[in-house]
């Protein structure tokens, strides 16, 4: 991954959320705070701008720019966490690593902060088969394939990490909301990184 797939890969990220925003806090609203999406357009608007001014010249320099923009600037859950997810990948990326190994210091970054694993109803349960199915396959397009297999996957646990968890069975039957957004985060992965059919 260059610097300019990276922020292609940001840019896609920063419109989906604008996009689906609504959606996103609707979702949260029937078993969270409500706020996810408000929350996730607040960072990524800020992202945009920050990268719009930056000399960035790798792919992890833009990626730990992203990082650190939503850390200071999204409230809640989903700012440290997906902070820290683009903040490990870029730091990775900076040391040579490869897009498998880097996507696996993201996962392991969130699971430290956030200590879920798959079945807890988190993004989590978006992020393992993601990860694992493009180092199984080398293929962003398997991975979102996977993120939203993870995804619907959420819909019948019960949470038992975040807010949801306050809910017992009744987060039954609901979409997680940060596994949606994870799950949009791979299929911009895969959209940015695809081959242009015009070379």
């Amino acid at each position: 991954m260059d610097a300019d797939q990276a922020r292609a890969w940001v840019e896609r990220i920063a419109a989906a959320v604008r996009e689906r925003a609504d959606e996103l806090t609707r979702l949260d609203a029937a078993i969270g705070d409500g706020d996810h999406g408000v929350n996730l357009r607040r960072g990524f608007d800020a992202v945009t701008e920050a990268l719009a001014g930056a000399e960035l010249p790798t792919a992890g320099d833009v990626l730990v720019k992203t990082g650190t923009t939503l850390v200071s600037k999204v409230g809640g859950a989903s700012g440290p966490l997906y902070g820290q997810a683009f903040r490990a990948m870029g730091k990775a990326l900076q040391q040579d690593a490869t897009l498998a190994e880097a996507l696996r210091a993201a996962l392991e970054a969130v699971q430290k902060l956030g200590k879920a694993v798959p079945g807890d109803k988190t993004l989590v349960d978006v992020l393992v088969p993601a990860v694992e199915a493009f180092e199984a396959t080398g293929d962003v397009a398997a991975a979102a394939r996977a993120a939203d297999d993870g995804l619907r996957s959420t819909v019948p646990l019960q949470a038992r990490k975040g807010r949801a968890s306050y809910l017992g069975e009744r987060s039954i039957g609901h979409q997680d909301p940060g596994a949606t957004s994870m799950s949009m985060v791979f299929a911009a992965l895969a959209a940015a990184t695809a081959p242009d059919p015009g070379r």
